[in-house]
């Protein structure tokens, strides 16, 4: 699809491994693990120990009191991440018309800390005791709602929910709706803060996490033959997408232009991708197709690659058929391997390392990649260093249970 030039110019980060960009970056870049013991509670009975925690995060840098009590974790990320972006874009919104701004921020589960809560008070005290702030604070839209009231902005404003590709659906989504005109700037990503009982017990029974509960640095390994399972994670990636010329009237900085988005279904399994990658293929070449590229033209993509061992497998699988030759001569990385599974907020958090990527020619690493797996291998998963590369066009796949896939490609603004 070819509409109006979108760009963007500006990137919010709430991660395990800092809280802006800068922050992030450099711990990519040198390869570190934002993995550790779980504080948030008590996990003296649970099989998982570990996850990739939001480390010393003050909701009173970003809101007052009063506001504090009234928003879930997640929707103090999605606006913490979110003041961060309009910040670093240089945003002047009484020099914008405020109904030609809008919102979209995706995630996968919501208010679970909320619901957790009052779930606990409803049981212990009764139905009289539940806060009539629990709905306002748990519902998933409540992220992009709040980031519109703040700044008083009236264009486009919505969720996505699907899962581990909320957040890139949310940025591809917003994409659309400035190409096709119908805002010229939107603030876009993801947010998630799953890291509870019931949601670690959760993905826990269902046999997704690792439980390398002795070495939590060690436990993401994306690719690695000893890989058991996605270590879970929170946080926010939040984008300023504009319009080309709008950004050049006021002189932005621009740090990129996204030029592709692709979306599919498996309708396979609603845990577990299509064996054959069929849907993983659709979305990439779909992606391919609207940024008007060649594969050739790609030369890194961050992959979803969670750590689970078929996930890995079936996402390698899919870009061989897709990139065919051209797959030996890629650099491919996960991310996660040093951030964990930020579910909702994944794909948004791992666009905007792509932009980062892109800015500084620096592939981030894949850490603890030890063992090759062959059912992985033959490919160059930038192992454990990151790397410098002159790079033009990159790519970034974020898949979701229920059989969600979305891949996005950037390139290098001209």
């Amino acid at each position: 699809m070819r509409g109006r030039r979108v760009v963007i110019t500006g990137l919010g980060a709430i991660t395990p491994l800092g809280q802006d960009k800068k922050s992030l970056w450099s711990s990519l870049v040198e390869g570190k693990s934002g993995i550790k013991k779980i504080t948030l509670f008590d996990t003296s009975n649970c099989e998982v120990h570990i996850a990739g925690e939001v480390q010393d995060f003050d909701p009173t840098r970003w809101f007052d009191q009063k506001q504090v009590r009234r928003l879930d974790r997640f929707v103090q990320f999605a606006v913490a991440a979110s003041t961060a972006a309009v910040e670093d874009a240089g945003l002047d919104f009484n020099k914008t018309d405020r109904n030609k701004i809008g919102v979209v921020i995706g995630s996968g589960i919501g208010g679970i800390h909320e619901i957790e809560e009052q779930h606990t008070i409803l049981l212990q005290k009764g139905p009289s005791r539940v806060s009539p702030f629990m709905i306002p604070r748990l519902m998933v839209n409540a992220a992009p709602g709040q980031v519109a009231i703040k700044y008083e902005i009236y264009g486009p404003n919505f969720s996505v929910v699907s899962a581990c590709a909320s957040g890139a659906h949310a940025i591809g989504e917003a994409f659309r709706i400035v190409q096709m005109g119908e805002a010229d700037v939107m603030i876009a990503g993801g947010s998630e803060a799953t890291i509870t009982p019931l949601c670690v017990s959760g993905f826990s029974s269902m046999k997704a996490l690792s439980t390398r509960n002795s070495a939590p640095e060690k436990a993401s390994r994306p690719f690695d033959k000893g890989r058991d399972g996605f270590v879970i994670s929170e946080g926010a990636g939040i984008v300023v997408l504009e319009e080309l010329n709008h950004a050049k009237q006021r002189n932005a900085e621009i740090y990129a232009e996204l030029i592709g988005y692709g979306k599919s279904a498996d309708a396979s399994h609603i845990a577990a991708p299509d064996p054959e990658g069929r849907g993983a293929c659709s979305s990439m070449r779909s992606a391919l197709d609207d940024a008007q590229c060649t594969p050739e033209d790609v030369s890194y993509i961050n992959a979803h690659a969670t750590s689970t061992p078929l996930g890995d497998e079936v996402e390698i699988k899919a870009i061989k058929t897709v990139f065919n030759q051209h797959a030996n001569k890629l650099v491919i990385s996960s991310t996660k391997s040093m951030l964990g599974h930020q579910l909702g907020a994944a794909g948004s958090v791992e666009l905007l390392i792509c932009v980062l990527a892109l800015q500084h020619n620096v592939v981030p690493p894949t850490i603890n990649y030890e063992t090759p797996d062959p059912e992985c291998g033959g490919l160059d998963f930038v192992p454990n260093e990151a790397r410098k590369i002159k790079l033009n066009t990159v790519m970034s796949n974020s898949f979701g249970f229920g059989g969600h896939n979305v891949s996005l490609i950037i390139g290098r603004y001209t």
